[in-house]
């Protein structure tokens, strides 16, 4: 089975739906890293913490969108 090739991250050509996985990279320092290495050369510690913040934030918006 052929490994995907990793493909690095372009921060200005981001579709909507990454540009806040992007945004919690940054915030965690992984940036530098998604950008050389592209997004599968995290870890899944690194993806899980990611994942994590995304629903929360997700979360955070639909409560001040409710009020």
């Amino acid at each position: 089975m052929a490994r995907k090739k990793q493909e690095p991250v372009d921060p200005n050509n981001l579709k909507p739906e990454d540009r806040l996985k992007f945004e919690i990279a940054t915030e965690l320092g992984l940036a530098d890293k998604v950008m050389t290495s592209g997004w599968r050369s995290l870890t899944a510690k690194e993806s899980g913490r990611i994942g994590g913040l995304i629903t929360k934030k997700k979360r955070e918006m639909a409560m001040k969108n409710e009020k």
